[in-house]
């Protein structure tokens, strides 16, 4: 049986290493997955460094509202566009044929989240340490790429789900419906205290404002008493959309969709 243990590690390496180079070979998600928040950051975070927001200055506020706003967007589309790509094209029919385990293929799509994801956080701090007074000891760092990391999971499950639900075609235009609104209302493109009402008692109903709030705690925001209720919220979106998404996946039947 030992034998087993290394052709196993084997098969999800390499579904790794090409679900990664073959994302690196798509411009319209490798490119805009990590230009959309550097641009934004570089644009309100840097250029409009004045004052403090709590007691964060203006680009380290934004250094963890637009690193949560990134990481959000590669496993949103990284799963919710790829996978309903993949089964237009019929790509999921073959990988249900072939000998390789389900597991293999969203373990790869998660990974590969988690790395653009990690490279959009360090892209930032390095701008906003370079460019915006940013401070952080190597500690904090390791905190905010740490949460944001583990943030990635709940997004990756909504994202599965999406991707079961869409067809190629509408995939980014229903993944951009429920990234973007959630994005404004949570806060991370404008502060939450500077949105209308309405919107602030919307807000911690939804996944990204909590992750945020993990994030403001990693660079050094006022303490949070609520930690274990934001990784509560974001276990249960996680846990909500992955049964969801089971359920899709067993429902599928593998036909390329229009």
């Amino acid at each position: 049986m030992n034998h087993l243990k290394p052709n196993m590690f084997k098969i999800f390496w390499l579904e790794t290493k090409y679900e990664f180079f073959k994302s690196l070979r798509i411009p319209a998600f490798a490119i805009s997955t990590i230009a959309f928040p550097t641009i934004f950051y570089v644009m309100f975070g840097l250029s409009f460094n004045q004052g403090l927001l709590g007691k964060l200055n203006t680009a380290t506020y934004y250094l963890a509202s637009y690193g949560t706003f990134g990481v959000i967007g590669s496993a949103l589309f990284g799963f919710g566009v790829g996978i309903a790509s993949e089964r237009g094209q019929g790509w999921m029919r073959l990988k249900r044929a072939s000998p390789m385990p389900p597991l293999a293929y969203f373990f790869a799509k998660l990974m590969v989240s988690v790395v653009f994801g990690a490279a959009i956080v360090i892209l930032l701090t390095v701008l906003g340490s370079v460019f915006g007074n940013v401070d952080l000891s190597f500690l904090q760092i390791i905190k905010l790429l740490a949460a944001l990391i583990l943030g990635t999971i709940p997004f990756a499950s909504m994202g599965m789900a999406l991707g079961y639900l869409a067809g190629p075609n509408s995939a980014p235009a229903i993944v951009n419906l429920f990234y973007l609104p959630m994005a404004f209302a949570s806060g991370l493109w404008v502060p939450i205290q500077f949105l209308p009402k309405i919107v602030k008692q919307i807000a911690p109903f939804l996944a990204p404002y909590h992750l945020s709030k993990l994030a403001f705690a990693a660079v050094g925001a006022r303490p949070d008493n609520a930690t274990w209720q934001h990784i509560g919220v974001l276990l249960v979106y996680t846990i909500v959309f992955l049964i969801l998404a089971v359920f899709l996946y067993r429902r599928d039947d593998g036909k390329t969709y229009g």
